[in-house]
């Protein structure tokens, strides 16, 4: 099947690197990018066409960190810092997820408001259940989401009704690997919470099983200063948070970690060395105070970095141009440094660096040969569209309820604010509701 788009067309090939198309065509055959021209590509004349006019066409987002069991309580609770935070507010949730037909809920609506958002593939924690970790990986393939999940290992410091035996988590990760051969767009991601939520058993359990089985990692790593001296009194024989994950081979060039807000040149130098992709969650860190990430460090070091909303932690609802926006300003805010960040780095981090990590060659740039996996903006705001240079259209004009059509392999998922079944503000109103009943 040949089709076009039409529509000012805007691509990062390369960090660093913005290419503009206005007026553009992008011509699909069976879902994959044959041509990106200024005028109608031949072969093509026949073909239909779905004419964006004056909006935008963007390459779909990659959340590359975010906690699923939070959606349902997106922006509550940020009155303490992240240890603090956890105990209070987030662990009682997530201890919910024991419950399959809450967890169904919640997962479903949730890969529903990713795809309205425009985001098509994501590194996704779920809670310490097996089965509600498998109802998140159902729940995102039907949505037509690609990506990792995991579910997450906790096996000391945890909540009430939210903690597993060592033996516990063992058994219950091999279960969940054991049942996921029958997804085929989301793949497990072994997911120790962080270093003060495992003991040095499972930590090391896990490190045999990412190396035997070849399986990546995510977790947290230098979020809250807090919580780093927490990590130096579990493991006095590290010096650097980084080490303990190394130490049991959970630290390598398939590994996420979130946040890095405090990492320093040692701990930056060592991220560079085993390929680890840092993913920035900008909104986060500012609610709760973690602090500013060092991004122009960070990115001048070398360090693959992607962007993701985090959770309950992001009042965004899931909006990756909140993100984009706050990542190209708060390098600012770090000890008042003026070193930008460019738009088209900002729109790298969204986009490319997420699908280079899950190691889809198909797909991730609106390129010849690549996938379709396609956004469309409009941002009612014509007279921005000749300034293409300015790092405000990208970054500060756009927003999640500007997203028109989400397209991941060729085919329609969202359009016109419709997701086929169900409503995004009333999923997260509704799924909202649902926690602030537990506090009642």
């Amino acid at each position: 099947m040949r089709q076009l788009i039409r529509g000012h067309i805007v691509a990062a090939p390369s960090p660093g690197a913005l290419d503009i198309t206005e007026n553009g065509y992008i011509a699909l055959e069976n879902g994959v990018i044959r041509c990106v021209s200024t005028e109608r590509p031949d072969g093509f004349a026949d073909a239909p066409i779905q004419d964006f006019g004056d909006r935008l066409i963007l390459q779909s987002f990659a959340d590359m960190h975010l906690h699923a069991p939070q959606y349902a309580m997106l922006g509550l609770g940020m009155d303490v810092p992240l240890l603090e935070w956890l105990q209070r507010y987030t662990y009682p949730v997530e201890a919910r997820f024991a419950d399959a037909g809450y967890a169904r809920e919640v997962f479903e609506r949730l890969a529903q408001a990713l795809i309205a958002n425009g985001t098509t593939r994501v590194c996704i924690f779920s809670s310490l259940h097996t089965d509600a970790t498998l109802l998140l990986m159902e729940a995102l393939e039907r949505a037509g989401v690609t990506g990792y999940a995991g579910k997450v290992n906790m096996d000391r410091n945890g909540g009430d009704g939210l903690q597993e035996t060592t033996a516990e988590s063992r058994r219950e990760t091999l279960r969940w690997l054991d049942a996921c051969d029958r997804f085929s767009r989301v793949r497990p991601m072994l997911t120790p919470r962080f270093v003060p939520s495992c003991t040095d058993a499972l930590l090391a359990f896990l490190g045999r099983l990412s190396r035997e089985r070849k399986l990546p990692v995510q977790s947290h790593l230098s979020e809250n200063r807090e919580e780093m001296a927490l990590v130096r009194r579990l493991h006095p024989d590290c010096e650097q948070y980084w080490q303990v994950y190394d130490k049991y081979g959970l630290f390598h060039s398939q590994t996420v970690m979130a946040h890095c807000v405090h990492s320093d040149a040692r701990e930056r130098a060592a991220l560079r060395a085993n390929g680890v992709l840092v993913a920035h969650a900008p909104d986060s860190n500012v609610n709760i105070c973690s602090g500013f990430a060092p991004v122009r460090k960070l990115m001048d070091a070398g360090i693959n970095l992607a962007l993701g909303t985090d959770g309950a932690a992001s009042n965004n609802n899931l909006d990756m141009f909140e993100e984009m926006h706050l990542a190209d300003i708060m390098p600012c805010g770090y000890r008042h440094d003026p070193t930008e960040v460019s738009s088209a780095e900002v729109l790298d981090m969204a986009t490319v660096n997420g699908a280079r990590l899950q190691g889809r060659s198909d797909t991730g740039v609106l390129a010849v040969g690549k996938k379709a996996d396609i956004i469309a903006l409009d941002l009612d705001k014509p007279h921005l569209y000749p300034n293409f240079d300015t790092p405000a259209l990208l970054t500060c004009a756009a927003h999640s309820s500007d997203v028109v059509l989400t397209m991941v392999d060729g085919k329609i998922l969202y359009e016109n604010g419709e997701y086929k079944t169900l409503d995004r503000e009333k999923v997260f109103y509704e799924a909202r509701a649902a926690v602030k009943r537990l506090y009642a």
